[in-house]
């Protein structure tokens, strides 16, 4: 049992944490609103067509924050590009620039 009072214990650089979040239900349900807007806008709503488009960009820059904390988290750029299934340099060159 660990007794430290956690504000009075300084973090280790090289120790991550994750904390227990429902990020898996929580982007199933992001997904689910997302193809929601979609079939809206298909049903006729050619105004918000804009809107759906738009969802692209605020997705894009939000892979970026994520990347960027994970980044100054710890992780490295190997390990960023094997969960996104592509190579740490293109996830170097991708997102490098931002961090």
């Amino acid at each position: 049992m660990n007794t430290a009072k956690k504000p009075l214990t300084p973090r280790i650089p090289s120790q991550r944490r994750r904390d227990v979040v429902e990020n898996d239900a929580f982007a199933a349900f992001a997904r689910r609103i997302i193809r929601a807007h979609g079939r809206r806008v298909a049903d006729g709503d050619v105004e918000a067509l804009r809107d759906v488009v738009a969802l692209s960009a605020d997705l894009d820059r939000a892979i970026g924050e994520a990347v960027i904390g994970l980044r100054q988290f710890g992780y490295s750029w190997a390990e960023i590009g094997q969960r996104l299934g592509i190579s740490r340099q293109a996830a170097q060159q991708r997102w490098g620039d931002q961090s």
